[in-house]
């Protein structure tokens, strides 16, 4: 029987891998990834786009009031004076502000994440005439104008007698939070497998203790971070805070503004001081939820 020549010899191994089933695929290509440099790159880029308003504000706060408006600006303070963060604590009516932000800011919290995690849960795991309606309508509240919805609430709050009061600011703000809150944890629903359920149910558990006992303690991430996205948008509101509330009982922002700017001057760097000192809560919020959040906001992003 004669030798095979080396071409026929490939050939007939490639009849024979086709024929038993046997051929290797063709390896695949990997994409190519940028270099590691140019991920450092953007990461500076991105932390210095993120950070430098913050240390311009800790550099105006340290900076003497007769060396604030000097040209050029020094980008490293020479005279350092932290007299403007003791002026924010001389200044009992910040601390009023601070009170009505703290409790407008957790009521809507509350309220949101209460009802967004029952309307969430509803659009997600049950099924009824109207529903994929009514989801497109929620979220078509989020086409309009905040600012463009004032007017009308103005004119509502003050027929029945809610202007200047803690429940005029919390259904405002929950007005807002409540869309996004929604199909937030729709997501985050959505993600739960329905056997779960569907094995509750058959050992005897209702509706009510299936949502509270076994789904409620699963969906934790989801109910921090949509608490926490309506506690930041209640916390650093400014226009409804200013429109709907008297002094008693605004909140930081336009309590800031009317502490500090005036017509005829504008103190920055206690201003500045006061925007850093009020800002740590939300901070420190943050920092301690931050495993939540992250969980919570990426949950509804993949299915499985």
């Amino acid at each position: 029987m004669t030798a095979l020549l080396p071409e026929s010899r490939v050939a007939a191994d490639s009849t024979h891998a086709i024929v038993t089933g046997s051929a290797r695929p063709a390896p695949r290509r990997r994409a190519k990834q940028p270099p590691r440099w140019a991920l450092w790159i953007a990461l500076v880029i991105i932390a210095v786009f993120a950070f430098a308003p913050v240390y311009w504000l800790l550099v105006t706060a340290l900076t003497p009031n007769s060396s604030v408006f000097r040209f050029p600006p020094a980008l490293f303070p020479t005279d350092i004076t932290f007299e403007h963060f003791v002026d924010v604590f001389r200044r009992s009516e910040l601390f009023v502000y601070l009170r009505n932000s703290v409790v407008v800011s957790l009521i809507t919290a509350v309220l949101s994440v209460v009802v967004s995690m029952y309307m969430g849960y509803a659009f997600s795991k049950y099924r009824f005439r109207g529903r994929t309606s009514l989801m497109y309508f929620v979220l078509s509240s989020q086409m309009f104008p905040q600012a463009l919805l004032l007017v009308t609430l103005y004119l509502v709050f003050a027929q029945f007698g809610l202007l200047n009061t803690y429940l005029a600011l919390v259904i405002s703000f929950t007005t807002f939070t409540l869309p996004l809150c929604v199909w937030m944890l729709k997501g985050f629903f959505d993600n739960l497998p329905d056997d779960l359920i569907e094995a509750a149910r058959i050992d005897g558990a209702g509706p009510w203790r299936i949502f509270h006992e076994i789904v409620m303690p699963l969906a934790a991430p989801g109910l921090v971070a949509s608490g926490l996205f309506a506690f930041v948008r209640g916390w650093n509101d400014f226009i409804f805070a200013l429109t709907l509330a008297g002094p008693d009982k605004q909140t930081l922002p336009p309590g800031l503004v009317n502490t500090y700017i005036s017509e005829a001057d504008t103190a920055w760097p206690e201003l500045m001081a006061a925007s850093l000192l009020v800002s740590i809560p939300v901070a420190v919020a943050f920092m301690l939820l931050q495993r939540f959040l992250v969980g919570g906001i990426t949950a509804g992003a993949v299915k499985g």
